[in-house]
């Protein structure tokens, strides 16, 4: 099965990509924030160089938004992205 869009980050993948989607089809940020936190995952797991990066949740945010085409704020995941960091005893 083809796809209308190629695959934005060969790392992540495209199966990250479609979750990326799907995630930021749902109605509200409550509903997605666990959701967020898994892709985030899988973002900071295929790409470890930004695990302490000062521009972590900026590189990985802009990610994120790139996968699911627009559908996810910004501000959205980087406030995620905070909050694991905060929880691993990071930035504190």
């Amino acid at each position: 099965m083809p796809y209308d869009r190629r695959i934005l980050d060969r790392q992540v993948g495209r199966n990250a990509q479609l979750y990326a989607e799907a995630v930021g089809a749902l109605p509200s940020p409550a509903e997605r924030y666990p959701y967020v936190r898994i892709l985030v995952s899988l973002i900071e797991t295929a790409h470890p160089e930004w695990g302490q990066a000062p521009q972590k949740a900026s590189q990985i945010s802009e990610l994120a938004a790139a996968l699911s085409d627009g559908t996810l704020a910004r501000s959205e995941v980087a406030d995620a992205v905070r909050v694991r960091d905060e929880e691993r005893g990071y930035g504190q």
